[in-house]
């Protein structure tokens, strides 16, 4: 598909200012869901019938251009039953993109479906291609797809967790809203453009929202984002919790599982932890986990500089998985602009017997919304990336590398114990013979047995070894640990935990 195919509809002009207005406009109205223009010939497809149809290379937007990014589009059909709306924006006007059969191969079973489609039946998503990690070789970079969600790709990496752009009350008592973008416009990238601009119009029952992407690929893709969100007035008391700049992932089971699953596996995840740059200048680290019950987090906070979903353990030999290739999953650091104010942090891990689902969330929650009608505002970077370094944010303090717990079976039995395991930063030039005290605090439900330091002559890391004595009531338990030197300053980030006698 080229750039003339879209002159079948109407050209507008368009900017991020019109986008706006229209978002306000729609937040004044009642929410309609649209309807589904997708045939029923494309409903009963079933997984191995959908994914026989494939989209023609040769029919991506700007593959005839000399220009640094090509974008394919997604077929609707099976569960993609959504469709969106597409355009092209040139030099300030823009134009829509009709579906066309010619673009996609129609393989078995799904040939006949792919007979008298309308034009105005929409994609169910977009993908763009880069040149990302050699010369000649289009890649993925970005994919928008379902809801508001998407996924983007640094050098080197595969794909992993997702972003989203707006969570709504996610695992709250009256079940999660799901905000759409049902709209994307994407600028016509010229000879040397570092970026692509995408935007989207968001809609739901409660929200309504304008988008606008700047996505600059690398060994750290960059994706900027700016966001202009209104409440619908009919729903403004129903929405209780607005999550900001989500992250979705998944954790199935890792080092610091209580519990092993009877895999091959030595872990299978996407991400390992949650990493929190206080307002305050404080390291946070929460290793993620995969509970028995429903478990949430929150980390009250002050114009908070930054959080991700990481992916630290990047060595194969710690998941022995050629296809999935754990270790090149990537991480995302979410890095505010300007100020947040007051909120929290959440982190959301719900139970999965298994790797297909998504079971991790972490997002900022401001502690206070707007009026209904009245704009929130909120712009942050997006930093993917497979190791951190460079202009990726990180501590300059020592971090967490591996969390182990368990208890003995012959001595202190009644003691739960952890190996918290700290490289990096000056920890690395520390000698066996120096002072390294391992501070660490459990919250309500349990006392801190004993607490020990020591240097790993084997890795060139630190382990603080400790074990906690719970208190019989079932509590769950806050832990923090660091390690600090004889002079009292902190040589590490702070390792926060929260175990559950009951569910873990």
């Amino acid at each position: 598909m080229t750039a003339a195919a879209s002159s079948a509809f109407a050209q507008d002009a368009f900017d991020f200012e019109k986008l706006q207005e229209r978002a306000a406009a729609m937040a004044a109205k009642l929410y309609i869901a649209p309807p589904s223009r997708v045939p029923e010939a494309l409903r009963r497809l079933n997984y191995d019938e959908y994914r026989q149809i494939a989209y023609r290379a040769d029919h991506a937007l700007w593959a005839r251009d000399e220009v640094p990014f090509r974008m394919q589009f997604f077929h609707p059909g099976f569960i993609q039953l959504h469709t969106v709306r597409i355009n092209e924006v040139v030099d300030g006007r823009a134009a829509r993109i009709p579906f066309s059969a010619e673009a996609f191969d129609y393989r078995g079973a799904a040939r006949a479906a792919g007979s008298g489609l309308p034009a105005d039946m929409g994609f169910s998503g977009l993908r763009v291609h880069n040149q990302l990690n050699k010369p000649g070789v289009w890649d993925d970079l970005v994919v928008f797809q379902g809801a508001s969600y998407f996924r983007a790709l640094a050098k080197g990496s595969h794909y992993g967790l997702s972003a989203r752009g707006l969570a709504i009350d996610t695992a709250g008592p009256g079940g999660e809203e799901f905000p759409v973008f049902e709209e994307f416009w994407v600028e016509r990238p010229v000879a040397n453009a570092k970026g692509l601009r995408v935007w989207a119009l968001m809609d739901s029952p409660s929200v309504t929202g304008a988008y606008q992407f700047l996505i600059t690929p690398g060994g750290v893709t960059l994706i900027e984002v700016n966001a202009v969100v209104y409440r619908r007035a009919a729903k403004a008391e129903g929405a209780q919790v607005f999550g900001i700049a989500p992250l979705t992932s998944m954790f199935w089971f890792g080092k610091s599982s209580a519990s092993h699953p009877d895999d091959l596996r030595p872990e299978v995840h996407d991400s390992d932890g949650l990493s929190l740059h206080t307002g305050t200048g404080e390291w946070l680290w929460r290793p993620l986990d995969n509970p028995r019950a429903v478990s949430v987090s929150s980390f009250s906070d002050e114009n908070p500089r930054g959080f991700g979903l990481m992916q630290r353990e990047r060595d194969f030999e710690n998941y022995q998985d050629i296809e999935a290739a754990y270790h090149l999953r990537p991480s995302v650091w979410v890095e505010p602009v300007g100020d947040w104010g007051r909120g929290e942090v959440r982190l959301v891990e719900l139970p999965t017997p298994d790797e297909t689902n998504d079971n991790i969330v972490a997002f900022w929650s401001p502690a206070t919304l707007p009026p209904a009608g009245e704009p929130l505002r909120v712009s942050y970077r997006m930093h993917w990336f497979n190791e951190a370094g460079g202009n990726t944010p990180a501590p300059g303090t020592g971090i967490v590398v591996s969390t182990r717990q368990g208890r003995s079976f012959t001595h202190e039995t009644n003691l739960r114990r952890f190996w918290v395991d700290y490289g990096g930063g000056a920890l690395a030039k520390l000698s066996a013979g120096e002072k390294v005290e391992a501070v660490v605090t459990a919250g309500d439900g349990a006392r801190v047995a004993h607490a020990s330091a020591e240097k790993n002559p084997h890795t060139n890391t630190w382990r603080a070894a400790f074990a906690i004595e719970p208190d019989g009531s079932g509590k769950p338990v806050e832990l923090r640990c660091f390690l600090r030197n004889n002079r009292g300053g902190a040589l590490t980030e702070t390792w926060s935990y929260l175990w559950n006698p009951e569910t873990r």
